[in-house]
């Protein structure tokens, strides 16, 4: 059975091999000289958005770039236009960013270009959208379809998962007023998990640690809490019972500090967990190329094996703690404080 398992492995990291082929290609210098293998800017590269959606070093899924300026308005091409450094209605991409350049393809200063591009973080963001949304409304049809009996398919695939953090995780956090804040917090799990799994797949995207996706969430829930916390959440900030009165100057910028720093601590959180993932999964698939020989890989393939592995379960455990700090942060908000509490 290990070895079974070792040669899966060999055969998923060889599906990384052709990617980072890019990073590891030697190019001959004037002198005939060929460069190092830069094993930070292919982890960077694989970690990064970017204008079109890269398989292998062959197979890019070229996607729509639109851009607006004062003097243009919209337009609308395709990301294979700007590939390698072409210039294409004299637009040109320079890391990721795109611009406007003259006929020295020189960047051109006071031209302002707004990018709504269609990124390859922005189309793993629909893709994980349209799989929950058919994923979930498949579950919620097979409640009105089984009602009364046993669950079936996927049904009873997530009914113990729902349940679960229905009952062991939001209505304890939050206590009797759980149900209006259920739905957002199931669907914060699902989203984060989702993204989380599919982006360990060779190709996949480095979604959940991009830290402009964790802002958004880290935002949402912080707008949650605060607009839906009472009279009592607020005075145990502005004025914390107990605290004499010569220490309110000093608790009251803490409190206040403390309310910004739970958001910040969720968004960095799941930000550098699934980003430390994936470049520890990628320095090992780098070593091939820094030792230049496939020797290496059985051994390679072992711990890649055991951080897959790993990565499995921080996929969920991270999903399930921004959960769950979500629930105890609105929770705080929005239970009753009473005197003796």
């Amino acid at each position: 059975m290990l070895k079974k398992y070792v040669l899966l492995a060999t055969l998923w990291m060889s599906a990384f091999a052709p990617v980072m082929a890019e990073g590891s290609d030697h190019s001959e210098g004037s002198h005939g000289e060929s460069e190092d293998f830069q094993i930070g800017d292919m982890i960077m590269h694989h970690i990064s958005d970017e204008h079109g959606w890269a398989f292998t070093h062959d197979i890019k899924l070229p996607l729509p770039v639109i851009l607006y300026s004062e003097d243009r308005g919209i337009e609308l091409f395709s990301s294979s236009k700007l590939e390698h450094g072409a210039i294409y209605q004299d637009y040109k991409n320079e890391h990721e960013h795109i611009v406007r350049v003259d006929a020295q393809g020189k960047a051109v200063d006071g031209v302002h270009v707004l990018d709504f591009s269609i990124t390859k973080n922005v189309a793993a963001l629909m893709l994980s959208a349209v799989i929950l949304f058919f994923l979930l409304t498949a579950v919620a049809k097979g409640y009105l379809t089984n009602k009364g009996k046993s669950p079936k398919g996927i049904q009873s695939f997530l009914e113990p998962l729902i349940l679960f953090l229905r009952d062991d995780v939001v209505k304890p956090a939050i206590g009797p007023k759980y149900e209006r804040y259920f739905p957002y917090l199931l669907t914060l799990f699902f989203f984060i998990f989702a993204n989380n799994i599919l982006g360990l797949f060779p190709g996949g995207a480095n979604l959940t640690g991009n830290i402009a996706i964790t802002l958004v969430l880290a935002v949402i829930t912080f707008l949650i809490t605060n607009l839906s916390a009472n009279k009592g959440y607020w005075m145990h900030i502005l004025r914390p019972p107990g605290v004499p009165l010569l220490l309110i100057p000093i608790m009251l910028p803490v409190e206040i500090v403390g309310v910004f720093m739970k958001p910040a601590s969720l968004m960095i959180r799941l930000f550098a967990n699934i980003t430390a993932g994936h470049i520890i999964m990628l320095s090992l698939f780098g070593l091939i190329f820094i030792f230049q020989s496939w020797g290496v890989t059985p051994l390679v393939a072992v711990f890649a094996l055991f951080m897959n592995a790993i990565e499995l379960i921080v996929a969920f455990l991270q999903a399930f703690i921004f959960t769950l700090l979500s629930s105890m942060y609105i929770g705080t908000a929005v239970e009753e404080h009473d005197s003796h509490h």
